[in-house]
């Protein structure tokens, strides 16, 4: 660490402000005012008195590599199984009996406000006494500076420490790789991936997958000192940021240092005292002195073998005159002797004015980032604020992805250039001048809490709980849930896998809160909260088949299972890092749903230390806790988690199952509510928001998607979306219902708020509608009806509340009380108010939030909005008044006006059913009767 301050005091203090002598000024520039600011406390050492100012040319003799290699298969790390196939279950031998108590649910207001930032730490205290320390991790750490810190095992950089080390580090727009030898250089090598540059699957339609090739080495950072034993170590790492060193040997000091910082608009290399070269596998075609920007930057200007536009810019250190740069052939570009300094290079889109940007902000570079946010009621901001070295004066130019554009608040906004360079697998990224962002987030899912969650309109968190059911769904409820309870708990938990464990548990914690909230059976509710404690305290007291333990090694809490077998990718790779969040989350859930049917809990013993150990593990806020890294699991930049933990990759990063990620965040934001924790449940709306807009640029495919290649869209979903690739596949097998439904579940509160109605409606006809559902087998059949509740409730509660119910259909984690309450609240079933019956085009469900009413009051007409159009889901439900309904897709000719609700001059294209030429008109008033569920609204046609 110290070798890295001294450069970069170095690089800050040094710069020298000043023009050779006797120069002339060709290609003069024209650029922005630079106010430039810099201190001459120490004096030129080094005077460059020539450099070659004509156009350099290169001959080539051998075709360049414009093409890369690609990777068709996935990698390997963690032996995935299919996630429905936990314990085993049956159809249920006998019912629980209630007890002769009832429960008292807490509060779920936070007992102290939400601070000024919500990423202030939430605990420092070592892991609860029960977790054995281990210092023995069958991973070791490699060319790790900052070596006994908690490593970030799931970032962006960790390809850097793993392995071979030449898997490539994506910062976005560009790529970074240790050539290590490849291409004859032992520099790191940098590549862009145009849209024309990915493979595509040939043999589907739509295609399979879509992947940027690697060892591209557009240009290599090496320098002549660098050979065989050249070594790669990095340091400093942040949640967006590390610092890679080169060093001539082992142990030698750094020659060359940059700072990899995601977004990064130059990728910038600091030299010291090496001879710099600059190495290229695309092959350099010319090379150009371009100027000197106010006699500190100094310009030169490539054009690759494939036609790419790149920009160098040499800032010395501690010495004056233009830094010489000469093409030696069409594979080598060299600089000075021992050159000290910084020599930065970015790509130039086509038809772009991005030189102008470019010159603004050469010589400055990000070295690491920060974040902070707030959030006022359903309102939440976050800010990722950029450490700056070299002319600190300028200001930086970083990359934004298409979620951030949507969301920049009016600075940021204002910041926003017209420079565009395409990403790997997030869209075209756009230019910032600025040294920080911030975003918005409006519409935070604050109404959220543990009932089935009905959304009032298709943007942002409008929408309410419904826990008001009629008598038929209660019963229905009341006897699914005496069976399902009396199942053997701990056999279906205490397994050897915290994955299926956690499901497992978090199953029956949404049995025991739908009987008590919904059906309100809180006898039955009691005796079933007896079991799920003692389940529960078998991992509070560590006493599982694989117990955890503290990994002192990377910091963090892993299962013992791969320490014991010395398999990696046991338990999908929990030992590794693999999936911390999606595992962790189902626990942190039940926690939550324990601690509000019984406040007591929270307090008993280490109950509340232990959930919190498994927060921090996978979501820890804070850079200062000295036991687990910040922010595991969730990227902030990309507004999603990744899963891989220490496997290298050559396709990077990745992530297969996005609601799974989601219902982990909403699990922190339970948690957050019932222990008191206002910062973790602030965060928790916050981040659901994110992901919300995250999923919706980049997993979830609506047939409107901008982002992702048009040609991709018909996959509906991403399947695992990679740092480099998308693959329409599963690790577990490529049945749709495997691909479609790793997206899905588990069904939550927070399901409606990330997958937006229309998006769900489009899948389901894309993949499973017209019986095709009734032809997938075991579990996963269950996950595709609950699913389908979010828009055709009426359909799923006849499913799941069959007689005939065979069982199989329900996985490990999912039970058939709680699908039966979600699909029931879903459709309105028992509203406590009036509602009109839309008859002929079909209609999502929006029931109001229940006010109070009195038998006799008189309920007012519908307020109809002009232009408002019911989207077609299903028939024969209820249109809400008051409430705005998703808006898609468009019928022609609609029209909403105060004669008419809506008419509409166009066939429907359902065979069983037509409504051509339908008028309909409003509903008259009619006397509410609340002891008649069959009263609607008269309808006169």
């Amino acid at each position: 660490m110290a070798k890295l301050a001294f450069m970069l005091a170095l690089v800050q203090v040094s710069l020298v402000h000043g023009r050779p002598t006797g120069e002339l000024r060709r290609d003069a520039l024209v650029v922005e005012d630079r106010d430039v600011t810099l201190s001459t406390e120490l004096g030129a050492t080094t005077s460059y008195t020539s450099h070659i100012n004509s156009l350099q040319t290169a001959t080539v003799t051998v075709s360049p590599s414009v093409t890369g290699t690609i990777n068709t298969g996935l990698p390997s790390g963690g032996n995935t199984q299919d996630p429905v196939k936990g314990p085993s279950i049956t159809e249920p031998l006998g019912s629980l009996a209630p007890i002769q108590s009832t429960l008292s649910p807490g509060t779920t207001t936070p007992a102290a406000p939400v601070s000024a930032d919500i990423f202030s730490p939430m605990a420092t205290d070592a892991p609860p006494q029960q977790i054995t320390a281990r210092d023995d991790h069958p991973v070791q750490k490699i060319g790790i500076v900052d070596d006994n810190l908690p490593m970030g095992t799931n970032k962006f950089y960790a390809n850097w420490f793993l392995g071979s080390q030449t898997a490539p580090v994506w910062t976005q727009p560009y790529s970074l790789a240790w050539a290590k030898g490849f291409g004859n250089t032992w520099g790191m090598a940098i590549s862009h991936t145009e849209r024309s540059q990915l493979a595509w699957d040939t043999e589907k339609t739509p295609p399979r997958y879509f992947i940027g090739p690697i060892n591209m080495q557009h240009i290599v950072f090496s320098a002549t000192e660098l050979g065989g034993s050249t070594s790669l170590s990095t340091e400093s790492h942040t949640v967006f940021s590390v610092i890679a060193h080169l060093a001539a040997a082992p142990g030698g000091a750094p020659l060359i240092s940059l700072p990899c910082i995601q977004g990064m608009g130059f990728v910038t290399a600091m030299y010291q005292g090496a001879t710099p070269q600059l190495n290229s596998g695309t092959f350099f075609r010319t090379l150009k002195y371009v100027g000197d920007l106010d006699g500190i930057t100094y310009k030169y200007r490539i054009i690759l073998e494939d036609n790419s536009e790149w920009l160098l810019y040499a800032t010395p250190v501690a010495s004056s005159g233009t830094v010489p740069f000469e093409l030696m052939n069409s594979g080598l570009i060299e600089g000075p002797e021992g050159f000290v300094g910084i020599i930065q290079v970015a790509k130039v889109p086509a038809e772009s004015s991005g030189e102008r940007v470019y010159d603004q902000s050469a010589g400055a570079f990000a070295v690491n980032a920060t974040i902070s946010g707030n959030v006022n009621g359903n309102t939440g901001s976050y800010t990722i604020s950029w450490g700056k070295e070299g002319i600190t004066s300028q200001p930086l130019v970083m990359f934004a992805l298409p979620h951030h554009v949507e969301s920049f608040d009016e600075t940021t906004a204002a910041a926003l250039t017209n420079v565009e360079l395409v990403t790997t697998t997030k869209g075209y990224a756009r230019a910032i001048v600025a040294d920080k962002m911030t975003l918005i987030e409006n519409g935070l899912p604050t109404s959220i809490g543990f009932g089935p969650w009905v959304p009032s309109s298709s943007n942002g968190g409008d929408g309410f709980e419904n826990i008001n059911l009629n008598a038929e769904a209660i019963t229905a409820i009341n006897n699914a849930a005496s069976l399902e309870l009396a199942e053997d708990m701990i056999a279906q938990t205490s397994l050897n896998s915290m994955y299926y464990s956690g499901k497992g548990l978090a199953k029956f914690a949404g049995i025991l809160y739908t009987l008590q909230s919904m059906a309100k059976n809180t006898q039955l509710a009691a005796a079933g909260l007896l079991k799920l404690k003692d389940a529960f305290n078998v991992f509070a007291n560590n006493t599982q088949p694989l117990p955890l333990v503290y990994d002192s090694h990377w910091k963090g809490v892993v299962s013992s299972g791969s320490y014991a077998t010395g398999d990696l990718g046991m338990d999908f790779g929990n030992s590794a890092y693999n999936d911390h969040h999606f595992h962790y989350g189902y626990f942190v859930y039940t926690a939550a749903v324990i601690s509000y049917l019984d406040p007591a809990w929270l307090e008993v013993g280490q109950n509340k230390a232990w959930v919190n150990m498994l927060v921090r593990d996978y979501a820890n806020p804070s850079a200062n806790d000295p036991y687990f890294p910040q922010l595991r699991s969730f990227d902030w930049y990309h507004g999603h988690s990744w899963a891989k933990g220490l496997f290298e990759s050559f396709d990077g990063k990745d992530q297969e199952s996005s609601s799974e990620d989601t219902f982990a965040t909403y699990a922190l934001k339970m948690w957050g509510k019932i222990s008191g924790d206002a910062n973790l449940e602030a965060r928790g709306n916050l981040q659901l928001a994110l992901q919300a807009r995250s999923l919706r640029n980049y997993f979830l495919l609506s047939e409107d998607n901008k982002v992702q290649p048009e040609q991709f869209l018909g996959n509906k979903v991403t399947g695992i979306l990679f740092e480099n690739k998308v693959d329409h596949t599963t690790y577990f097998g490529a049945n749709p219902e495997y691909i479609q439904g790793i997206h899905m579940m588990p069904l939550n509160p927070s399901s409606a708020y990330t997958r937006p109605a229309s998006f769900v409606l489009q899948e389901w006809n894309t993949y499973f509608s017209n019986g095709r559902v009734d032809t997938v087998q075991g579990g996963w059949r269950g996950v595709l009806y609950g699913n389908l509740a979010m828009v055709d409730p009426q359909t799923a509660y006849q499913f799941f509340s069959n007689p005939d119910f065979d069982w199989k259909f329900l996985d490990g984690g999912a039970s058939r009380t709680w699908y039966l309450a979600f699909a029931a609240a879903m459709s309105g079933t028992g509203q406590t108010q009036g509602q009109a019956r839309v008859r002929g085009q079909k209609s999502v469900v929006r029931p109001l939030p229940p006010p109070a009413l009195v038998e006799g009051e008189v309920v007012d007409t519908p307020s109809i909005v002009e232009g408002v159009v019911v989207s077609p889901v299903i028939e024969d439900v209820f249109y809400t008044p008051g409430t705005t309904v998703v808006a898609t897709p468009t019928p022609e000719e609609t029209e909403y006006t105060d004669e008419f609700l809506w008419d509409r001059k166009e066939e429907d294209t359902d065979a069983d059913y037509n409504e051509s030429a339908e008028t309909y008109y409003p509903w008259e008033k009619e006397t509410y009767d609340e002891d008649d569920d069959s009263t609607y609204w008269d309808e006169k046609k």
